[in-house]
């Protein structure tokens, strides 16, 4: 993957595409180009069948991103304050749509746009020293890119109103304690930590790893009886695979299976 970009890095590593966000020196907070070269990138892993799986994170120590520059907001019209909502939407969106796993290596603070990065990817480990929150409403903001919406659907709404309508910020424990996040390492081990994931993602099988995420992801914004009823498709659906077949071979021989994406 040769692309070059002004605000992101990216880095390969066996199956798994790193996205690095690389505006350090603004805590590597979301401008047009950050959120324009995000998509960019995460079209490209997508289109990529070598790739398994992706891991995002923030350069340096200090923050995985710090949301929106608000340098911007003094030029801002509403009307271009609603493009950048949906802009970053429509970005975030694409984590969630995407036929692969998605983890957040939350290396620092993720407050306001970076929390709602990091709710989009499916799973999320976190150093120690990272702190997460939403405080927009200290600006005098509501979250625009997801937040009141997968906040609730993470942690429930109880806990997403103290985030949201109260802006605390969590430690990285607390955030393990409600469920906000799901591992607590050491900075100096976040890389290893998100690496083994990875990897152990990217062994899966592709195919019904993306038909795990999306029933997971769309059936549970719909109806029980539609949600199983998208399951039951999906399950269906892996049944044609090569994989399957790979994947009782191997459980029936005490193999290690090897799964090709078929």
């Amino acid at each position: 993957m040769s692309k070059s970009y002004e605000t992101v890095k990216i880095e390969r590593e066996q199956n798994t595409l790193w996205i690095i966000l690389n505006r350090a020196h603004r805590l590597n907070s979301f401008n047009d180009v950050l959120i324009e070269e995000l998509a960019d990138a995460l079209d490209t892993a997508e289109k990529d069948p070598s790739i398994r799986c992706v891991a995002i994170t923030g350069d340096g120590d200090r923050a995985f991103s710090a949301g929106a520059d608000v340098t911007m907001f003094p030029k801002a019209t509403p009307v271009k304050a609603e493009e950048f909502s949906r802009a970053g939407q429509s970005v975030f969106g694409k984590i969630e749509q995407m036929s692969k796993p998605v983890i957040a290596a939350i290396n620092g603070f993720a407050l306001g746009g970076g929390l709602e990065l990091a709710i989009a990817c499916d799973f999320r480990v976190a150093a120690e020293h990272a702190e997460l929150g939403s405080p927009e409403i200290g600006l005098g903001l509501i979250p625009g890119w997801g937040g009141t919406q997968r906040l609730v659907r993470l942690i429930g709404l109880p806990r997403a109103k103290e985030l949201v309508m109260l802006g605390i910020r969590l430690k990285a424990d607390e955030a393990l304690r409600i469920g906000l996040v799901n591992k607590v390492v050491h900075f100096e081990k976040l890389k290893d930590e998100t690496r083994s994931m990875a990897q152990k993602l990217s062994d899966g099988p592709p195919v019904a790893m993306k038909y795990a995420k999306h029933a997971l992801n769309f059936g549970t914004q719909v109806p029980l009886e539609a949600g199983l009823r998208l399951e039951a498709s999906m399950m269906g659906l892996a049944f044609s695979t090569e994989d399957l077949k790979e994947g009782v071979e191997a459980f029936m021989s005490r193999r290690r299976a090897e799964f090709k994406g078929r």
